[in-house]
């Protein structure tokens, strides 16, 4: 039962980045890349729409959480089109294996690495993280940017993060955590399953603040750190909620809302920032 469970959203999961929205919102707002960027506190209200700036400072975070000397082996847990795994190996000097569920992002991933010249830094492979298909202790680090929501089975996944670390490896994880049902609203909740439904974010919905570090433990992983971050990412999520406007708009009235995800999740996440927060999680495999 549990592994139909997990095909079963897997195919959720590559309809939504399947859709026309997704594929063509992500390239031409953040040339392919899928996570949220990190702005610094006072920073002005113009600079929320210098996404590529903001999207490297998060990177730049996750290689200093990382905390790995160049050279070091990591997996990119959900890799997309390679542009972290990229960042990190070329900035940082890392040597990033990336997994992903879509073959469209693993093409686009490698003719990115071919052009950028970084293939023996990084490389990229179906993958789902639930059942990874690499030796005990392979990695020196894993990391996943905003993938791990969209587990099935999230104790599975944590568990083979915990089996391919090597003893000390790091896991660094940027994730939304949510605030418990009966401290929000009626339509909090609602937007929150929504987005959750829509987006095949399953986890999402089982991962209250605290939670995910809980589960580390309960993996046998030493939590180090956890920061929450929502403050330094909600200039973007601003942004968005500007742009999907006129697209949730439309999806309303035409009830096409399904065709524009995106669009709704950015308008429904700023309207009730009480119902989610975005955090850091760094954990050592004892």
């Amino acid at each position: 039962m549990l592994q139909l469970s997990r095909d079963t959203n897997l195919t959720k999961v590559r309809g939504y980045y399947d859709r026309g929205e997704s594929r063509i919102g992500y390239r031409v707002l953040l040339g392919g890349t899928k996570h949220f960027g990190y702005y610094e506190p006072g920073a002005s209200v113009w600079s929320m729409w210098r996404f590529k700036a903001a999207m490297r400072r998060m990177e730049d975070l996750l290689a200093r959480r990382l905390a790995l000397a160049p050279g070091s082996r990591v997996l990119d847990a959900g890799c997309g089109v390679g542009n972290v795994a990229r960042a990190l190996a070329d900035r940082h000097g890392l040597d990033v294996t990336g997994i992903d569920i879509l073959e469209f992002n693993l093409r686009e991933a490698s003719r990115r690495t071919a052009r950028a010249g970084l293939g023996e830094r990084t490389r990229f492979q179906r993958g789902d993280y639930h059942r990874l298909e690499f030796p005990d202790a392979s990695f020196d680090g894993v990391y996943t940017m905003e993938t791990f929501v969209h587990a099935a089975d999230p104790e599975a996944a944590l568990g083979e993060f915990y089996r391919v670390l090597k003893p000390g490896g790091r896991l660094v994880m940027f994730e939304y955590s949510r605030t418990p049902e009966e401290q929000v609203s009626a339509a909090a909740n609602a937007a929150l399953r929504r987005v959750c439904d829509e987006a095949a974010m399953p986890a999402w919905l089982r991962l209250y603040h605290g939670t995910l570090d809980e589960m580390l433990a309960g993996q046998a992983f030493h939590v180090e750190r956890s920061v929450d971050v929502t403050a330094n990412m909600m200039p973007m999520l601003r942004a968005f909620n500007l742009i999907g406007k006129f697209p949730y708009w439309c999806g309303r009235v035409t009830g096409l809302t399904y065709k524009v995800v995106n669009a709704m999740s950015a308008r429904e996440m700023y309207k009730h920032p009480e119902v989610w927060r975005y955090g850091v999680h760094t954990a050592v495999r004892q």
